[in-house]
């Protein structure tokens, strides 16, 4: 398996141990990441010999496999009488735009009103949700006019597949190579959507791994980056983005992507890139997700204005 397909497998994995997925569910997902049941169910039996599965007959959430946040929240929504991190989203519209090799991409464009800067969008593991639509409409109440982009375009977008176990499958059979072509052509629709505009990129989760693997296959253009909890490349060499102040955000208790905080640190310092590498404390992996399980208003309301203050100093 290649790194990031690892690491959808691991997804699946935590979230049974979590408790945030049953047996015979967890079994499916990683069935339809290519895994046996021959080899599957022991990672799931080590789980449960290890006492990390808090409920193995639970059943599968819509918030869960990798998009889930703190477990103050197991309803998986935003707590009543709360809002999502940031102010209330500007409608972001339905685009198609020209990728390479003349494929049509799909994304979400949301124009701020007097836009400080562009930022590129890149989703978690369940693909273009409505969640990520509404970071882009955030983004652009915020002043910053933002494209998320649909990572599964080719074959034919996220709403085309039954479920989000699914959405995750096709990710997984995808080449990276691919995914860089069409953040890199995404970049280049806010360049002409926005000329003239400081162009960053933000991600979440798998979106997060996506925003360093960009800035590792080289893109001078991104002036700021922001990769959410995510997992850094294998033997990173950022040099070729040397123009990005990186904010990296972790979170405290994300034990599985914290394994690569140090290495990330000193990717960014070997390539001497302006960075700030931030963990939230008492937060859990996607935590910033206002409809996963392990939401935590009070470190996503945090995260989001470290971030607008980074992409305010960088962008702007």
């Amino acid at each position: 398996m290649t790194q990031f397909q690892t690491y959808l497998t691991e997804e699946v994995v935590e979230d049974y141990a979590d408790g945030l997925i049953g047996r015979r569910e967890a079994l499916r997902r990683l069935g339809l990441l290519g895994l046996a049941a021959a080899t599957a169910t022991p990672l799931l039996a080590a789980c449960d010999s290890a006492g990390n599965n808090a409920d193995s007959t639970a059943p599968a959430t819509a918030g869960s496999a990798g998009s889930s946040s703190v477990g103050s929240n197991p309803a998986g929504t935003a707590p009543a009488g709360t809002n999502p991190a940031g102010p209330t989203p500007l409608e972001a519209e339905a685009i198609t735009f020209s990728g390479a090799d003349g494929r049509r991409l799909q994304g979400a464009w949301a124009a701020a009103d007097q836009p400080r800067g562009a930022v590129l969008v890149v989703h978690e593991n369940r693909g273009l949700t409505d969640h990520i639509r509404s970071v882009a409409g955030r983004l652009a109440a915020s002043g910053y006019s933002a494209l998320a982009v649909d990572l599964l375009s080719e074959e034919g977008g996220t709403a085309s597949f039954a479920g989000q176990a699914e959405v995750t499958a096709a990710l997984n059979n995808a080449p990276d190579t691919r995914f860089v072509a069409d953040m890199k052509a995404a970049v280049d629709e806010l360049q002409r959507r926005a000329p003239g505009a400081k162009v960053g990129a933000v991600g979440f989760c798998f979106g997060g791994g996506m925003v360093w693997t960009l800035l590792a296959s080289g893109e001078p253009r991104l002036a700021a980056a922001a990769p959410f909890y995510g997992p850094l490349p294998d033997n990173a060499d950022l040099a070729g983005s040397p123009n990005a102040a990186v904010l990296a955000i972790y979170a405290e208790q994300d034990q599985r992507v914290n394994a690569s905080r140090e290495a990330a640190t000193a990717a960014l310092e070997k390539a001497g890139l302006t960075h700030e590498v931030v963990t939230v404390p008492g937060a859990d992996h996607a935590f910033f997700n206002d409809t996963g399980q392990r939401y935590n208003a009070a470190a996503a309301a945090s995260a989001y204005q470290q971030l607008t203050d980074w992409f305010d100093s960088h962008l702007s």
